[in-house]
């Protein structure tokens, strides 16, 4: 068998074959010795009938055809494996030659993963901005979290009573200047001027299901007040830090709060620092992004939305199409070049993970499952997963950690980076 590559662009590769003749006619009869299974030829058995009959019985052709085809299938796979191929498409063959007694020849078009030309890349890590010392937390941002703790444990009670500020309301309103008087609902503290100057002020004093109608400036407004509630804040104090977990008094639960912010910013400087460094390499980088990836991930982006309108939204993908007045089509491309950016960046880190001789080990995988597993929520629900994407994923994603991490060291071993 001959055959030749030819490149046809950096992430396309057209591959020609020539078969001797003789090469075929195995093919030829195991084709015959298949389709022969479900004929019925006097004198022989199913699946035993010799080819020259099963070419009179259902035609030449279908056997040459099926014949051609289990031949591709054995051959091309074998091919692309011996030549470490890294095909990413699906091929596209076209027959050139078909004549009994001839020579097969053919030849198959397919994307591959493209040659990438990397920029020095621990050169542009090392002049990166290495990480702060330190991150500082003020008293500020943890009365903040804390005011936030106390918000969210509040006790409600309906009021028939005229609502006060610092009631919890919840109403309709409406007015012809706004949106050809469309109705709105809402639900807020009164008191806390989420509206325009005098529109609260109208509210105090109103009864559950009582309406109104106002003026403010040249606007007329309709409300209806649809629920009242008292609200009630936990003290913050040192019982109510035992009621939300293994704390003694109110100082444990601030430090507590204080160096869960302080992971917080760590983690979004290394993720500014990883961005950063990745961008650079990214902007100097040159890669041919092959469309079928491109595609592919913006594909991958529709589903995780619509999973994501499904379980937020609580709605059909169809109605926030709707919503939103845009089709699947518009969605997709408007999501294309930022899948274009997601393969860009996952070749990138490809290639530095293969100069840096990057591994991950399947006892790390199997860590990581395990760990991911045991914090799993729903029993049931984890015993449906799919192992084998779990074991992807978690590869994916401690091979990405891996390389940060070894970008990262030419950002700290630079002694000029300071």
């Amino acid at each position: 068998m001959r055959t030749e590559i030819k490149n046809l662009s950096e992430s396309k590769i057209e591959i020609l074959f020539e078969v001797p003749w003789e090469q075929v006619l195995p093919y030829l009869d195991s084709a015959a010795s298949k389709l022969s299974e479900n004929l019925k030829v006097a004198g022989f058995r199913s699946g035993k009938i010799p080819r020259e009959i099963v070419e009179k019985e259902i035609g030449e052709g279908k056997v040459l055809n099926n014949g051609v085809e289990l031949l591709i299938k054995e051959k091309y796979p074998k091919f692309v494996i011996e030549n470490k191929l890294e095909v990413i498409s699906q091929p596209r063959i076209e027959i050139l030659k078909l004549v009994p007694g001839n020579p097969l020849s053919f030849k198959i078009q397919a994307e591959v993963l493209p040659q990438i030309k990397l920029p020095d890349f621990r050169k542009i890590a090392s002049q990166c901005r290495k990480k702060e010392a330190s991150v500082s937390v003020s008293e500020k941002e943890v009365e903040n979290t804390l005011n936030q703790l106390q918000k969210s444990r509040a006790e409600f009670k309906i009021q028939k009573r005229g609502a006060k500020k610092g009631d919890f309301l919840e109403i309709e309103y409406q007015s012809p200047q706004i949106e050809n008087n469309k109705l709105y609902k809402d639900s807020f503290f009164l008191g806390k001027g989420k509206f325009i100057p005098g529109f609260e002020e109208n509210l105090e004093g109103m009864k559950e299901n009582e309406e109104k109608e106002f003026s403010l400036k040249k606007d007329v407004f309709k409300v209806k007040v649809k629920k009242i509630q008292e609200v009630k804040f936990p003290e913050l104090n040192n019982e109510f830090a035992k009621k939300l977990g293994n704390f003694e008094n109110l100082d444990e639960l601030k430090k507590s709060i204080k160096e869960g912010i302080k992971k917080e910013k760590e983690a979004k400087e290394i993720q500014r620092k990883r961005t950063e460094i990745l961008e650079k390499i990214s902007s100097e980088a040159k890669i041919d992004v092959p469309e079928s990836l491109v595609s592919f991930e913006a594909e991958d982006m529709i589903n995780d939305l619509k999973e994501r309108v499904r379980e937020n939204l609580k709605i059909t993908f169809e109605k926030y199409l709707s919503q939103i007045k845009k089709t699947e089509k518009d969605l997709k491309k408007s999501f294309f070049e930022k899948a274009k950016e997601k393969v860009k960046n996952f070749l990138i880190l490809r290639e530095i993970g293969k100069r840096e001789n990057i591994e991950v080990k399947d006892e790390e995988v199997e860590s990581a499952i395990n760990d991911f597993l045991a914090n799993f929520p729903d029993t049931k629900k984890a015993k449906e997963l799919d192992i084998n994407r779990l074991k992807d994923y978690y590869k994916g994603v401690l091979y990405n950690e891996k390389i940060f991490k070894k970008l990262e060291n030419y950002v700290t071993n630079n002694p000029n980076n300071n």
